[in-house]
């Protein structure tokens, strides 16, 4: 293993471990990790460790779990590994005494094609509004959030019923290529740095991707059949999109939703309303048509197909409502 450059990581979940294997795969000298401090989670709250951790550990690799960053402790820690490069993907904002330690600088991966996007959740805002492509892009650190100077990008096609999960692990498998590249060209002196503010433009025309919030992830079915969809799917798995049934009963219970097949059709419905077989489809109403529900979870039970989902709670319908 070369001994130049000496790098140091900072990364926290599974889309970051993807481009560390790439570099330990490819021989970098990866002195040290930076990742979150383990949480307790779970009913048993059972101490839970990040991703890039557990990988950390297993290759061997020294972990550095601070609390905070502006620790002077810290950043003289970080110096006693001598890093030349640092690399930065889906981890919290650094301070400058941090990101401007090694000679070679500091850079982040990020998923979107900059400066669109900038933000904690470009993936499934990128899907929530219905576009067409996105990317990664690779930019060194600066004072303000996502706004440094671009080194490398690569664009990928969103499909068109792709979700949010599998549009992550692609772009996951693409940012851990780019890293590579980006690091090769910095070591050879080869980069030509593109500034943000040339690709702008108008700033009206940037969508930023701000964090998501349980009460952004509520259906709206007063939309159109294609929002919803993207709405959906932008937000499956993780966190889901959701909607609440008011029972006959009058009781309200959530209704995670996690794949749906818009149908786009003149209809008198109030949005909102369901229609079923009782066995085999289920659909809500929406503003030009309805949106047949695939696979759904209910509060407190395992995630399942429509089908299966009527088998077990048909009972509820049709007298339930989306609201």
């Amino acid at each position: 293993m070369p001994e130049f450059p000496r790098i140091i990581f900072f990364g926290t979940p599974d889309f970051a471990v993807a481009s560390l294997a790439k570099l330990i795969d490819s021989g970098y000298s990866v002195v040290a990790v930076v990742t979150s401090p383990d949480k307790q989670a779970g009913r048993g709250l059972k101490e839970k460790t990040s991703a890039v951790k557990d990988f950390a550990v297993l290759h061997g690799i020294p972990v550095l779990q601070p609390l905070n960053m502006k620790d002077p402790g810290f950043t003289e820690l970080l110096s006693s590994y001598k890093p030349d490069l640092q690399i930065v993907i889906a981890f919290r904002m650094m301070p400058k005494q941090v990101w401007s330690l090694p000679p070679l600088g500091t850079f982040n991966l990020h998923a979107s094609l900059l400066p669109q996007y900038r933000g904690a959740a470009p993936i499934n805002r990128a899907v929530i509004n219905g576009e067409k492509e996105t990317g990664v892009t690779t930019f060194f650190l600066n004072e303000q959030i996502d706004t440094g100077k671009i080194i490398l990008s690569e664009k990928l096609a969103i499909g068109n019923d792709e979700t949010a999960g599998e549009l992550h692990d692609r772009l996951m498998n693409t940012g851990a290529n780019l890293v590579l590249a980006t690091v090769e060209r910095i070591v050879s002196g080869k980069v030509d740095e593109i500034s943000q503010e040339a690709l702008t433009g108008d700033p009206a025309n940037l969508k930023p991707a701000p964090k998501i919030f349980k009460d952004d992830c509520r259906i709206d079915w007063n939309h159109d059949v294609q929002t919803i969809h993207d709405f959906v799917r932008g937000l499956s798995p993780y966190p889901g999109a959701y909607t609440e049934l008011k029972l006959k009963d009058g009781s309200v219970q959530q209704l995670k939703v996690f794949r749906v097949v818009p149908e786009q059709i003149l209809t008198h419905e109030v949005p909102g309303h369901f229609v079923t077989d009782g066995k085999s489809y289920l659909k809500v109403s929406a503003k030009n048509g309805f949106i047949f529900l695939e696979d759904v979870q209910l509060s407190g039970r395992k995630a399942m197909t429509s089908g299966d989902f009527l088998r077990g709670f048909g009972r509820i319908f049709p007298e339930t409502r989306a609201i």
